[in-house]
């Protein structure tokens, strides 16, 4: 996107957009923290997945990397929703994660508050993500935010057999 811009922030890092280049240090990052987040499951997306969604002339997704003194630092993977309700777009960001040994040092915050002067910027009603329920110390850096846990919805889910199965299902 074109406002997707470099920017310098507080914690001294450079974020910057993904480049196609970006792809192996970004799936990298996110086995990190799916390991970190003592995800459930196996991270089974390949370098080639995320090329294919984020560098194409339509991209499902984009992302931008932080880097300190060069060096990839962390990144967020976010991409663009939209609420009938309100009849404004926003961004859902689907993965925020900083390198262990950049932890506390303002980078997280950092990349969330680019997401939000983008989201601003692009005239977005929120910006919104998930949170296991075992990541203790995201929730509790979100909620330092006034970042607030949504009641009033609940996220389902429908994958593997059952996807298949509902799918294959006709109208009477």
């Amino acid at each position: 996107m074109d406002d997707l811009k470099p920017a310098v922030n507080p914690a001294g890092a450079l974020i910057r957009p993904a480049e196609p280049a970006d792809v192996d240090v970004l799936h990298r990052f996110i086995c990190e923290l799916a390991e970190a987040e003592q995800y459930p499951g196996q991270v089974t997306a390949q370098p080639r997945d995320l090329a294919a969604a984020l560098f194409v002339p339509h991209p499902l997704a984009e992302a931008v990397v932080a880097t300190i003194d060069g060096q990839p630092a962390g990144f967020a993977l976010f991409y663009s929703t939209y609420s009938t309700v309100l009849g404004r777009a926003g961004l859902h960001l689907e993965d925020l994660y900083v390198g262990p040994e950049h932890l506390g040092s303002g980078l997280g915050r950092a990349l969330r508050a680019h997401l939000a002067e983008l989201a601003v910027r692009r005239g977005c009603a929120r910006l919104e993500w998930w949170v296991l329920h075992t990541n203790e110390p995201a929730l509790r850096f979100y909620r330092r935010l006034h970042a607030r846990t949504l009641d009033e919805i609940a996220a389902l889910r429908l994958d593997g057999d059952h996807l298949r199965n509902l799918a294959t299902e006709r109208p009477i």
